[in-house]
């Protein structure tokens, strides 16, 4: 395949792979989390995980073994990419404020309270 065309392929999968992470990260870790997270932190991981998928594909297609050292160094770095999404989620999912989630979502909560000698 021509190397004009070739670099068309990998922005293509850059870009597809950029869609496909952040889509799959909200589903996952869930939209609520991703909403109070900085906007860099996404970007960085993101673009981090789609540059290392590119990478690992240009390794594997350029060698004459699809496995070689460098695809897979590829992978131990999108793995551990992935490991540091899922340990932010997790922070933010530990210090989330809930008031602020619950007037963000516009859902108001009601308490009632029982009057002394009235079943709750």
């Amino acid at each position: 395949m021509p190397t004009p065309l070739l670099r068309l392929v990998y922005i293509c999968e850059f870009l597809l792979a950029m869609l496909t992470i952040s889509a799959i990260w909200g589903q996952i870790g869930g939209q609520g989390h991703l909403d109070i997270m900085p906007w860099y932190d996404k970007l960085v991981l993101i673009v981090s995980l789609a540059l290392v998928t590119v990478l690992g594909t240009v390794a594997a297609v350029s060698r004459e073994k699809a496995w070689n050292s460098i695809s897979l160094t590829c992978l131990m770095a999108a793995v551990l990419i992935v490991c540091a999404m899922g340990a932010l989620t997790y922070y933010y999912h530990l210090h989330e404020d809930e008031e602020s989630a619950e007037a963000e979502s516009g859902v108001a909560m009601l308490l009632e309270r029982a009057a002394p000698g009235r079943p709750a």
